[in-house]
């Protein structure tokens, strides 16, 4: 039988001189006046943004950046909210060589305070009405951006494609946060994803369904189309979700993109013909077989899943000429090399382990800003090479095709979002009368999960308390939906929290 690694050659090598803004928007010389961006709205014609004006304004905001006396390396946390600016920011950044670190506009004062403490910023651009932190950096308010949009382009700040771009956070399994540093090739891996996952060309125009400031529409609704000469479309903030199938139609998206939550909201209306769409894509969270029918048989177009992780693009995946086989998740793309692995190494094909990939894949991080302990306990030893575990079992069959077996942790996922079940309870635990907590992701309904809270205390305490407990130290994704009061948690003999048997208790 078979071992279960998944290598078909590896991608080649990013130039050696390479800025990932530059990559992004080459396109702004061959296609300068082609739609980059097009904002949709009900009712209302869309609000364009061309390549060469985008470009424009990316490299003049990165101007002004360079101007406040800022220098390639420095930190810039980014607070802004659901808007243009947020992307345009984000790339003017890389542009100049300094290393944006975008974070969900939902986190408190508090979460954002402990997050600006560890990267200690040298500037934060913030919009009006988001958190911002306790720290002395300097604040660059969203209202001042546009203006510096008009300034002199400034030259992309080329070197080494291995050296850190951005950082985004996200939740490890004990519970803290961390800064997950990448490098400039990481949008360089992202071309496997045209191919193994989009099946995207330039003529495509790729509706996503997210906000601006989350990092899945950044990706996949902003940078790739981008990359590829695509036109890439957003509805506006305050859009419904409901509406959005009929902007979809109106202005002829030929993707659809958005995580499983908002294919299931679309589904309870009836859906418009969609002369140009081809297929949707999914990730964030695992969609279910009843969600992926529904939207077929409404749509007569196939949703294509993929499957990654903030600490690497995405690397699994189906696609419209190699779909995912019933109950996978799909095959790794051309280009990586991914293994389950046991105890002693790779296991063989059809046994389950934790789903690896290459330590050398071009969109692997650099490592957690600051915690290089942390970063080696990731990555996993054999004889012949060095794998980044996931964390996630899987098995590989026989044609590589991988089916996704769970978290090897307790991870939940809350509306696409990764959220650590420890940073749930450390603030519940906190309360004069809760003894002990626990947090689990609980399915209410067909398709639909919530973050449930049980707890021990000397009453049941009222749910309106429970509630405004979080209110102010966790975002609004990361809060309970669900309390129950219980006598006792389940334990093992060793004290050990049994969250399976709270997940299978309702």
């Amino acid at each position: 039988m078979k071992t279960a690694i998944f290598d078909e050659g590896p991608q080649a090598p990013p130039p050696a001189s390479f800025n990932m803004a530059a990559h992004v928007l080459r396109h702004a010389n061959d296609l300068p006046d082609k739609a980059a961006l097009e904002l949709l709205s009900p009712g209302q014609p869309a609000h364009i943004w061309s390549y060469r004006e985008i470009e424009s304004a990316v490299r003049g905001l990165a101007s002004g950046l360079l101007a406040r006396g800022l220098a390639p390396g420095d930190h810039i946390l980014m607070r802004l909210g659901n808007s243009v600016d947020f992307p345009i920011t984000y790339l003017a950044c890389i542009t100049a060589g300094l290393i944006p670190i975008p974070t969900s506009s939902q986190l408190t004062s508090r979460e954002i305070t402990k997050i600006a403490a560890e990267i200690s910023p040298q500037l934060i651009i913030a919009a009006d009405g988001v958190a911002l932190p306790d720290h002395p950096a300097p604040v660059l308010h969203a209202a001042q951006l546009p203006g510096l949009y008009e300034l002199t382009p400034a030259p992309y700040e080329m070197g080494d494609p291995n050296r850190p771009a951005y950082m985004i956070y996200t939740s490890g399994t004990s519970g803290v946060p961390r800064a997950v540093v990448h490098a400039h090739r990481a949008i360089w891996a992202r071309e496997m994803m045209h191919e193994g996952w989009y099946g995207l060309g330039q003529e495509d125009r790729l509706m996503h369904a997210g906000a601006f400031n989350w990092t899945y529409t950044l990706g996949t609704g902003l940078m790739d189309p981008w990359s590829a000469g695509a036109t890439a479309l957003i509805a506006v903030e305050g859009t419904k979700t409901a509406a959005l199938p009929a902007l979809m139609a109106k202005h002829k998206a030929t993707i659809f993109a958005a995580a499983p939550g908002v294919y299931r909201q679309l589904l309870k209306q009836k859906m418009p013909a969609f002369p140009r769409l081809r297929h949707g894509l999914s990730a964030g969270e695992k969609l279910s077989p009843a969600i992926r029918d529904a939207w077929t048989s409404a749509t007569k177009t196939r949703i294509f899943e993929a499957f990654g992780m903030s600490e690497c693009s995405t690397f699994i995946s189906g696609n419209p000429t190699h779909p995912a086989p019933e109950g996978a998740l799909g095959y790794p793309q051309k280009g990586r090399r991914v293994a389950i692995i046991g105890e002693n190494g790779p296991v063989a094909r059809g046994a389950p382990g934790i789903l690896a990939i290459s330590a050398k894949d071009n969109g692997l991080m650099l490592g957690y800003f600051g915690a290089p302990d942390a970063t080696a306990e990731k990555f996993h030893t054999t004889k012949t090479d060095l794998w980044f575990e996931t964390g996630d079992s899987a098995l590989m069959a026989e044609d590589g095709a991988i089916t996704y077996l769970g978290r090897a942790d307790d991870m939940m996922n809350a509306g696409g979002f990764r959220v650590s079940p420890i940073e749930v309870e450390t603030v519940y635990n906190a309360h004069e009368s809760i003894h002990e907590s626990a947090a689990v992701a609980l399915t209410v309904k067909a398709n639909t999960t919530v973050i449930c809270l049980y707890y021990t205390a000397d009453a049941p305490l009222a749910e309106a308390l429970l509630s405004d407990i979080a209110a102010d130290t966790l975002a609004r994704y990361k809060q309970p939906r669900k309390f129950v009061h219980v006598a006792e948690l389940p334990k093992n003999a060793n004290g050990k929290l049994l969250r399976k048997h709270l997940r299978e208790a309702v």
